[in-house]
């Protein structure tokens, strides 16, 4: 059952949807099934140990094009099951049929997530796509109470445009977008419906800008602060409570600290290989990564050492 209704959600957005959100990846065990035991203990050092306040779950990162609806919908479960109280859920529905992004939704909130996020669909022989995009998310919005969070990238074969996602700020239940655009669009989209829409991007680079120059709340979301971060090396999140808090100078002595950590996962990241890439390096802190489902590729042994090294150098402490 929703934790409010329908007419609430934006409200209940503005008040929950805030601070420093991660996407999970999905830890698969070396017979490739769901590691539940690892994905509970990530989520309770995610969120007890480094403070981070919601987990965005089952989406890209999570590779959600490889699980089995059942596999999704249980490991919705875990996520909801092993948040604490004072920490966020939102749960990816994204499909390319809708039937099953209707029924991951309400399965999202009888279970009792925060939110749910849809990305916008592939559009095949589409190049006027609005009409068509805002039929889709009225769909969705009318089938359940639970807050929306679009999600527009490069990956749809189109951007959402800040006029177009203005429109759809409109719809009751639709309360923020993680928006992967170019800075001068979602600058606009921020202008634009900022008041009916929490706006917020992937960039964790942007993140402390977006904070003092859009008046941002919420980091949706991508793996920085579990593979930037340790329980002794909370940089991610000190940067952030000090730009809340309008410690600006200050907060970006600490977030520039982080940049030999920032680049030595860059560098090292084959481009074909961010999943079992960025499962290598929670390993060496010490996470639950696992293996990566086809089609994804795992790391190579020469990749691996090289991945070691830099990460090794890049004064990111462990104790």
């Amino acid at each position: 059952m929703s934790k409010y209704a329908r007419k609430d959600a934006k409200a209940y957005a503005r008040a929950h949807l805030k601070g420093i959100w991660a996407a999970a990846l999905t830890p698969f065990t070396a017979t490739l099934d769901l590691d539940e035991d690892g994905f509970r203990e990530n989520i309770r050092h995610w969120t007890q140990g480094l403070g981070i306040d919601g987990l965005f779950i089952a989406g890209k990162q999570g590779e959600f094009f490889s699980m089995s609806l059942k596999e999704r919908k249980r490991t919705f479960e875990l996520a909801v099951e092993a948040t604490p109280g004072g920490h966020h859920t939102i749960l990816s529905c994204s499909d390319q049929n809708l039937d099953t992004v209707i029924d991951l939704a309400r399965h999202a909130q009888a279970i009792g997530a925060d939110f749910i996020v849809v990305h916008a669909p592939i559009l095949h022989f589409h190049k006027a796509q609005d009409e068509t995009v805002l039929a889709y998310y009225n769909a969705i919005a009318k089938a359940v109470d639970i807050g929306i969070a679009l999600w527009s990238h490069p990956d749809s074969g189109y951007l959402l445009s800040p006029q177009l996602c203005n429109r759809l700020a409109d719809i009751e239940n639709v309360v923020a977008i993680k928006y992967s655009v170019p800075r001068p669009m979602y600058t606009e989209l921020t202008r634009l419906a900022g008041d009916r829409l929490i706006v917020s991007t992937a960039s964790e680079e942007e993140w402390l800008d977006n904070i003092v120059e859009l008046n941002w709340q919420v980091y949706l979301c991508s793996s920085p602060p579990y593979l930037t971060q340790t329980l002794v090396d909370r940089r991610m999140k000190e940067y952030t409570e000090l730009a809340f808090s309008g410690k600006v100078q200050q907060a970006r002595l600490v977030r520039d600290s982080l940049n030999p950590v920032r680049e030595a996962l860059r560098s090292t990241r084959p481009a074909e290989k961010p999943h079992s890439h960025q499962k290598y390096w929670q390993e060496l802190l010490g996470q639950v990564g696992g293996r990566v489902r086809a089609p994804l590729l795992e790391l190579t042994d020469a990749e691996k050492r090289a991945t070691r090294a830099a990460f090794e150098a890049c004064g990111l402490k462990l104790t």
